[in-house]
This record gives C-alpha cells, sequence and structure tokens, in this order.
C-alpha cells in the first residue's frame, strides 16, 4: 500500500432476501446495489473504494450475514433514482460464509455491542470495523 492510500474499508450490506438474496448475487455473477434512500447509507456507498469487502446480510427474512462481497465498482448513479440525486454500487459475490452469523448472535455478543448493525439497526448500508470484521469472520467460523 502506497502512503497515498487508505487501508481496504469493510461494509455491511443489507438486502431482503426475498427480493435479492445472496444466491441471486451468486447467479448473476456481479450485482448493481441500489434503491438505497438513507442519506447515512448512500454516503457509506460513496466512500467505498473498488476492493472493499462487505458482509452480504439477509433482513427481515433469516436476519443473519451469509456470505462476503467485494465492492467491484463505485461512483455510480443509482439507475432506480430519476433525479440522479442517489449513489449505487456494483458488487460480486466473494464467498459464502462457513456458518451463516445471526443478528440474535450478534446482539447477544457484548464484543459487538458497538457494530451499526446494532446500534443504528435500519441502516442498509453500514460500515464494519476491522475488530469487528475479524470476530464475527470467528463467530462464522473461518
Amino acid at each position: 500500500m502506497s502512503k497515498n492510500e487508505s487501508p481496504p474499508r469493510r461494509w455491511l450490506m443489507k438486502s431482503e432476501p426475498d427480493a435479492y438474496s445472496w444466491d441471486d448475487l451468486v447467479a448473476e455473477g456481479e450485482g448493481t446495489w441500489d434503491g438505497v434512500r438513507n442519506h447515512r447509507a448512500a454516503n457509506n456507498m460513496r466512500a467505498m473504494q473498488v476492493g472493499d469487502q462487505a458482509f452480504f446480510y439477509h433482513s427481515n427474512i433469516g436476519k443473519e450475514i451469509v456470505g462476503i462481497a467485494v465492492i467491484s465498482q463505485t461512483g455510480l448513479t443509482d439507475p432506480t433514482d430519476p433525479d440522479g440525486k442517489w449513489a449505487c454500487v456494483r458488487v460480486k459475490p466473494l464467498r459464502k460464509l462457513a456458518n451463516p452469523v445471526t443478528l440474535a448472535t450478534i446482539k447477544a455478543d457484548p464484543a459487538l455491542a458497538e457494530i451499526e448493525l446494532v446500534r443504528l439497526g435500519r441502516l442498509s448500508v453500514a460500515e464494519i470495523r476491522p475488530g469487528e470484521w475479524d470476530y464475527i469472520l470467528r463467530l462464522a467460523g473461518e
């Protein structure tokens, strides 16, 4: 990493599996993460860089982290926004987790009490700090 490069950041991206699931992303090979209409979540997407990784979280049904995606394209305008004000990114599946990590497990663990998934539960695109990322991977058996 050069002096001007920042280390890759980690994220969590929520999707309702009946609308767009991990299996849908795998089948597509690369998907567009669009439709986000929360300013903080959109700012998180604007902060993403190609190569950043994100946990893929199934919301509403399952409520669990199921896989890891990699950000493949950034700086895009959301095609679902007729005004062109909202951002989107493209993502590719990296790998399915050995074991999904449920929201109940995360909420019950004091080591994850400050994770944005818990603190800002309605946020659809959240930042994950390095220690949280590594801890969740251990919970997943990786």
